[in-house]
């Protein structure tokens, strides 16, 4: 891959804002991800079959590919070469899909749907889909280090990376804010308590994504520190219209069973501070995490503007 030519088409599309922006113009950026995961994922006849067939049904499973494609897209801002993050990008969309796989799980949301067709433990049953997300982790920290060998990066970053992501899907991060939205079910919370929550479970994700763009490139502890707010932003923007659309979305444009935050009295923004006030709350987000990037006025950053701001009006 590499940062020459990735411009997206210029015709509408439905989801197009008053700014002209469309998801569509990320389609060259997640087709990018889409091949790498194909050179990096083991083959589906690769023994033993059952798993890797599993594996591959919820990593190539298509969607927005939104972290890795954060990724490439901070890279090229910080003019990084897309070939260099690119085992980055991969790695997060597979403790991405891992996270899907568990979270689907009976035990955890329950759900029966994912990205329009069956959950991987409705097609696998629960014990390989539990294993094909054990697997899917695995696979990601392997890929950091062969692709990030194969592509040039030195040790030194593939390591700092390692870190990040491996912090992200912690304790610390995605598994801590599952923790504690599964402790929540049913209680009545407070805002912060709500946005630790959700900074675990899909902020600390996104904030990986961002930094890891950043990694190989000569970006200063200033500009790390306000990519790194702009990542918890980011996150919480897209957890805030997820809660949204939960409530007011439906299976045919979003993939999955609606309502189920409610069946399950998760907490939400929603939930909190109803439809409008959440709306309103990740507008909010959204023009304090531009203000960020504009600080930053030698970097390219206004894909990732116009990328933010078109997600709180994003429907799918």
């Amino acid at each position: 891959m590499n940062s020459k030519g990735c411009h997206g088409p210029s015709r509408p599309h439905p989801d197009e804002t008053r700014s002209g922006f469309s998801m569509e113009r990320l389609e060259p950026y997640r087709l990018q991800v889409d091949k790498a995961l194909e050179t990096w994922l083991p083959p589906a006849g690769t023994s033993p079959g059952a798993i890797h067939e599993a594996m591959r049904y919820s990593a190539m499973a298509g969607g927005k590919r939104v972290r890795p494609v954060l990724c490439l897209l901070t890279a090229e801002a910080f003019h990084v070469n897309l070939t260099l993050v690119s085992p980055f990008a991969v790695a997060l969309e597979l403790v991405h899909a891992y996270s899907l796989i568990h979270d689907d799980l009976p035990c955890m949301d329950n759900s029966d749907f994912r990205r329009g067709r069956p959950s991987n433990h409705k097609v696998y049953g629960e014990a390989l889909a539990v294993l094909a997300g054990d697997a899917l982790l695995t696979e990601a920290f392997r890929v950091m280090v062969d692709g990030g060998r194969a592509v040039g990066l030195p040790d030194r970053v593939i390591l700092d990376g390692i870190s990040a992501l491996s912090g992200a899907a912690s304790s610390r991060g995605l598994i801590g804010g599952q923790t504690l939205d599964l402790a929540a079910e049913g209680q009545d919370v407070d805002l912060f308590t709500l946005q630790t929550i959700h900074g675990g479970k899909t902020g600390a994700l996104f904030k990986a994504a961002i930094l890891l763009g950043a990694l190989p490139s000569d970006a200063t502890s200033d500009e790390l520190s306000a990519l790194d707010r702009f990542g918890d932003l980011l996150g919480q923007v897209f957890q805030i219209i997820d809660d949204v659309l939960d409530q007011i979305g439906d299976f045919e444009s979003m993939g999955k069973t609606p309502h189920l935050d409610g069946l399950h009295e998760k907490a939400t923004y929603v939930k909190l501070l109803g439809v409008e006030g959440a709306s309103r709350a990740a507008s909010q987000k959204a023009e304090e995490a531009v203000s960020l990037l504009e600080d930053l006025p030698d970097r390219e950053t206004g894909l990732l503007i116009d990328l933010i701001r078109f997600l709180p009006t994003r429907r799918a």
